[in-house]
């Protein structure tokens, strides 16, 4: 079988693996994001020079990116604005390497193999440090103007927030980054989102901006099922209390997706191995 490689490329760290089959990555390593790209892709570079020839490669990335140059745009992480991503593992490796958000890689992974296995529309939630949206509409990976900005969705303010509380995100405060993220959590009650005990009013509050969410893209893009990863959904608690919140907010107007935790371990590693295999047919 062929050999892949896999790059989930984030602000605070790259994970690598190979593997022949997108539900298994292994060999799996962590390498630090640095402020100098230079350093962190010689690193990257080393690790699959290491693992002998590669049939292709595939990168989910944070963003936001640009499709067409294969480079990270507008990122807070400064030294990495318009960094040729793409281009740079391709001349250095020789390979051809499939490119896409990591959000979106996470979808196509969770609608081949995982959650939402078979399904040919879905929509993927990481909930963590951020908030990123991807999203598989008939079978193809949604791209348009740029790519899916999910985490910047305007949300209402739940019943129970705290007064006062307007939000982390630096552009616009109360979106659903600036609401629901995991510092948005600290910020709002002094502690981590994973010190809080389950009765906590917390996660009434935070499970009323995920359900807005999946109502919203309910409306917009009628997913099959919405999938919702990443940290702060480590609480075992959290998905139903989505689920019932979501319910209530649709009021019966339209049926809803299913909503679902991640069936895969690692989603990004998985969708990035799906980009490598797409490369080349």
């Amino acid at each position: 079988m062929s050999l892949y490689g896999a790059v989930e490329a984030g602000g605070t760290k790259f994970v690598v693996a190979v593997g022949e089959k997108a539900e298994e990555p292994r060999e799996i390593e962590r390498i630090e994001t640095s402020n100098q790209p230079a350093e962190t892709m010689a690193e990257v570079i080393r690790y699959f020079e290491r693992r002998g020839p590669l049939a292709a490669l595939g990168v989910a990335t944070f963003g936001p990116v640009d499709f067409a140059s294969g480079r990270i745009t507008t990122t807070p992480k400064l030294p990495w604005q318009n960094f040729p991503l793409k281009a740079s593992l391709e001349q250095a490796l020789h390979v051809k390497v499939g490119f896409d958000t990591d959000v979106n890689g996470a979808a196509l992974a969770e609608a081949r193999c995982g959650a939402g296995r078979g399904l040919e529309d879905l929509v993927y939630f990481t909930i963590g440090t951020g908030i990123g949206g991807g999203a598989l509409c008939g079978g193809r990976l949604v791209h348009g103007l740029m790519h899916s900005e999910m985490g910047h969705l305007l949300v209402r303010r739940a019943p129970e927030e705290v007064e006062g509380f307007q939000g982390v995100c630096p552009y616009h405060g109360d979106c659903l980054e600036g609401m629901a993220s995991g510092p948005s959590m600290q910020e709002r009650w002094g502690v981590p989102a994973d010190q809080l005990p389950p009765e906590h009013a917390a996660w009434r509050v935070e499970a009323d901006y995920l359900a807005q969410a999946c109502v919203n893209v309910a409306c917009v893009l009628s997913p099959q099922a919405v999938v919702l990863g990443g940290g702060v959904m480590g609480q075992a608690h959290l998905v139903e209390r989505v689920r019932r919140r979501a319910k209530e907010l649709c009021n019966g107007y339209l049926p809803l997706p299913r909503i679902e935790t991640p069936g895969l371990k690692y989603p990004g590693l998985s969708g990035a191995l799906l980009l490598a295999m797409e490369a080349v047919g």
